[in-house]
């Protein structure tokens, strides 16, 4: 900016001569002309920068008043400016910041329904060659007697046949996953949390008497809590079910279910005192077809799946686990 020195005695003109030609000076020479007071917020102006000379945008808010004579005719403006430069340039780049943000949440969401129709494709085109293999295998063994089979040949098509399986299976996997948008699109419902979670505590009566375990609940009253009641007690149905199947050995099973509410959050546990997970496990925990504990039957793909039903409600889930300790799963939902 000119120093105030190097102002007096000049015309705003003289002063300023690259605002000559521009907007701001068909603004002076209206009000000069009309005695119009103009008023300008967030202006975009160029002012020379001293030494080099070089424009530079700056940002005003201003006031442009006529000022009279003793005769009534006016002799001047008077000018009240306040530089904002600083409160506009911070707010367009918190702008870019979110319009940057939104173009990726916008990304993401096309690779997200990418990948889900490509799932529900792959899931559905991969069924049929399976059923043919299938089919195949059981012809050859028809056509084939059992008087004239190699001593290999039953343990190879035992090995085949245990294979197809695996693969029908991991594609009912993958047409799980297919849905799940159909799953988080389920109405909402009142939820009463004591009876979902002992209606799952009955289904896995089997594993826990199995298994000894102790199961305590400390659920807390959520009234007015709304949720898909189909994915809710999935939800509660794969945590509780990890924590039974994924049991250290040496000792009696303990799973404690806590859960508690404010005013806009509910917060679901589920602790026990199982294998644990060491940091790099917990960094693959809700990775798609990730097995860390392979002596264990699985798939790798419960933990996948919750996740993502619970991220598309708004939630989160996390894990704090320690190898030969335990681990506590922490969900997180909006409530409506």
């Amino acid at each position: 900016m000119v120093e105030l020195p190097e102002l007096l005695g000049k015309s705003v003109f003289d002063a300023l001569p690259e605002i000559v030609g521009g907007p701001v000076e068909d603004m002076l020479r209206g009000v000069y002309q009309t005695g119009t007071t103009f008023e300008g917020s967030e202006v975009l102006m160029q002012f020379a920068r001293p030494g080099d000379g070089q424009l530079v945008d700056r940002y005003f808010n201003f006031i442009y008043q006529a000022r009279y004579d003793e005769a009534g005719e006016i002799d001047g403006l008077v000018v009240f400016a306040f530089e904002v430069s600083e409160q506009v340039q911070s707010r367009q780049h918190t702008q870019r910041l979110h319009d940057e943000i939104q173009a990726t949440n916008t990304q993401l969401r096309r690779t997200n329904a990418d990948l889900d129709t490509f799932v529900y494709t792959a899931s559905h085109d991969l069924k049929a060659p399976i059923a043919n293999i299938e089919g195949l295998l059981d012809a050859l063994l028809e056509y084939l007697p059992v008087q004239d089979q190699e001593p290999m040949v039953p343990r190879l098509v035992g090995m085949m046949q245990a294979a197809i399986a695996r693969f029908q299976q991991t594609v009912g996997h993958l047409t799980d996953v297919s849905h799940l948008q159909q799953v988080a699109d389920q109405p909402q419902e009142d939820i009463d949390l004591l009876r979902l979670i002992e209606g799952v505590r009955l289904d896995l009566v089997p594993l826990v008497e199995s298994t000894q375990a102790h199961l305590l609940l400390e659920v807390a009253e959520c009234p007015g809590l709304r949720f898909a009641t189909k994915t809710l007690r999935s939800i509660v149905y794969n945590l509780l079910s990890n924590a039974l199947k994924y049991r250290a050995p040496q000792r009696v099973p303990v799973v404690q279910v806590r859960s508690r509410c404010s005013a806009t959050h509910f917060v679901l546990e589920v602790q026990d005192n199982g294998l644990g997970l060491s940091e790099e496990q917990q960094a693959k925990l809700f990775t798609l077809f990730k097995r860390l504990h392979t002596h264990v039957e699985g798939s790798g793909v419960g933990l996948y799946m919750i996740k993502r039903l619970i991220e598309n409600a708004g939630g989160t889930i996390t894990v704090h686990s320690q190898l030969e300790v335990g681990s506590t799963f922490t969900v997180t939902l909006p409530r409506a």
